[in-house]
């Protein structure tokens, strides 16, 4: 005897035109997403794809694919890249070359302004209890960690400093919202982080005591 609850119709299977778009645009975005020296905006991805495909469906579709791979597609600093897996750092540290350092003093200096930016220099002294040394600060900027937000209306104008998109990629952050506690960005471990060379060619900093 019929029944009168209707069926839940299955979702229509794609099509293989379809199913073959869905492919190249896989392919598309992790050449694209492989080939940038930066994260990639789904925005950007967006322009590359086929029409009718949807960047966002194919990052999902791209980052499950890669997950538990030794290379893995993470969301960072407000787009896509491609990341060594965590768990293979110390096979890999054993080989490659040892990383190069901000010293100290400037990841102190980037603790500040990431916290309370946009600051002045006279103020990161002020917090932190100590002078700021010119080359610390040239440091930070060399690596593209810091940039200034415009000028205190204060006597003297103060330049404004605050972090930029590069600082959210280099420590794998999404965004300021997912920074970690003050005394976790200043600890040992990601003191001793790798800081990857800038495209314009910044020089490679080095491990240093000066302050």
């Amino acid at each position: 005897m019929p029944s009168d609850t209707p069926f839940a119709e299955d979702p229509p299977m794609p099509q293989p035109r379809e199913q073959g778009d869905f492919d190249r645009a896989l392919r598309i975005a992790e050449a694209l997403i492989f080939a940038s020296d930066r994260p990639v905006a789904a925005a950007r991805v967006q322009l590359a794809l086929p029409q009718g495909v949807e960047a966002q469906a194919v990052l999902t579709a791209l980052a499950a694919q890669t997950a538990g791979r030794a290379v893995e597609l993470v969301e960072v600093a407000g787009g896509f890249a491609f990341r060594t897996a965590l768990d293979l750092a110390p096979a890999i540290t054993r080989v490659v070359e040892v990383p190069r350092r901000l010293p100290r003093a400037a990841m102190e200096a980037l603790s500040i302004v990431a916290y309370h930016q946009p600051v002045t220099r006279a103020e990161i002294e002020e917090i932190r209890g100590a002078a700021l040394a010119q080359t610390t600060l040239d440091a930070l900027l060399d690596a593209g960690l810091v940039t200034s937000r415009g000028r205190k209306e204060t006597p003297g104008r103060p330049t404004l400093w605050g972090t930029t998109p590069r600082f959210l990629d280099q420590f794998g952050l999404k965004s300021l919202s997912d920074l970690p506690r003050k005394e976790e960005l200043v600890s040992s471990d990601l003191a001793t982080v790798e800081l990857t060379p800038e495209p314009s060619g910044a020089p490679p900093l080095i491990e240093q005591d000066a302050a």
